[in-house]
């Protein structure tokens, strides 16, 4: 006899259903915190799956530079307690850590002579860097044959900016979607689901250069906004030409949401961070979060307003 009350067994699945990727605590509210605040709120099953804690990130907060890495080690436990509070604010209640809380340890990250960012030198031989790709796509192919989303948001093939962590969660999770579909693997995983449409995170030039002429207009001098030539014809650094966006996400009515998120990251994000001087900024493309298509069903049109779209969820 089934131990289950009916009352949950006879709980409806929500219809639509979204997946995230990240790589640390705070990539989703920096990048997609206004997107999961929006579908959350409407109802939507939204799941974010980080695959790292995050211990060697910055410490803004001098008090508690002791966790950082180079000293007690120990920051990964408020890192998990920065996102639990995150989720909060944006509505999200279903937030894993692929593996579990720390299979996979933060990589880390270095500059090369431009001040890219590329893997560091010393990499923890438990990094996620490290990680067997197959070993972690396994991990993540069980999260999506359980949740069973539509839709699934990760980075480009870059990482967005190169961070190897990044990388790597994008070929995790692209490597998952595509195990997750096929009937006869792993069947002791799950059920086989098919991802219907797979996106990368995008930053628009649209967005981008509004985000630096602001931030000139504002005086803020930064070494990114200062070197881009606004007269020049080519996209700035780390983001792309506007018809190459599949779909924009409006942030605006989420804004105070994801601003609260970001701020519950404290040891990451500085107060005074220029990001927050701009949040009373009226409604534009400033505050829409966008996303290229990567993989499965197209949208109908150039260019949508629901990553759902479509798809007849």
């Amino acid at each position: 006899m089934s131990t289950v009350d009916p009352q949950i067994q006879a709980m409806p699945v929500p219809a639509r259903r979204l997946m995230l990727v990240h790589a640390h605590p705070d990539d989703e509210s920096s990048q997609t915190g206004a997107t999961m605040a929006h579908y959350a709120a409407a109802g939507a099953a939204v799941t974010l799956v980080t695959c790292t804690l995050g211990e060697l990130g910055e410490v803004v907060v001098p008090e508690l530079a002791h966790l950082h890495a180079d000293r007690d080690d120990a920051l990964a436990p408020c890192r998990l307690e920065e996102l639990t509070k995150a989720m909060a604010e944006l509505g999200v209640t279903d937030f894993v850590r692929l593996g579990g809380d720390g299979r996979w340890r933060d990589s880390g990250m270095a500059y090369d002579e431009k001040r890219g960012v590329v893997p560091a030198k010393d990499v923890h031989d438990e990094s996620f860097w490290r990680a067997d790709l197959l070993e972690a796509a396994n991990e993540l192919v069980t999260v999506i044959r359980d949740r069973r989303p539509q839709v699934l948001i990760t980075y480009d093939e870059n990482g967005h900016y190169g961070h190897p962590d990044h990388i790597q969660a994008h070929r995790v999770a692209m490597y998952a979607v595509s195990l997750a579909g096929i009937p006869s693997y792993r069947k002791d995983l799950g059920t086989p689901w098919q991802v219907q449409r797979t996106l990368w995170t995008a930053m628009s030039e649209s967005m981008v250069r509004t985000m630096i002429t602001q931030a000139r207009a504002a005086g803020e001098s930064d070494e990114f906004f200062d070197s881009f030539d606004l007269d020049s014809d080519e996209p700035p650094m780390m983001s792309v030409r506007d018809s190459d966006i599949a779909v924009r996400i409006d942030g605006y009515p989420y804004a105070a949401r994801r601003f609260a998120a970001l701020r519950a990251h404290a040891t990451q994000i500085p107060a005074d961070e220029f990001f927050f001087k701009l949040q009373d900024a009226p409604p534009g493309p400033m505050w829409e979060e966008c996303f290229r298509l990567a993989g499965g069903l197209p949208f109908d049109g150039p260019e949508a307003d629901d990553v759902f779209a479509g798809l007849g969820v």
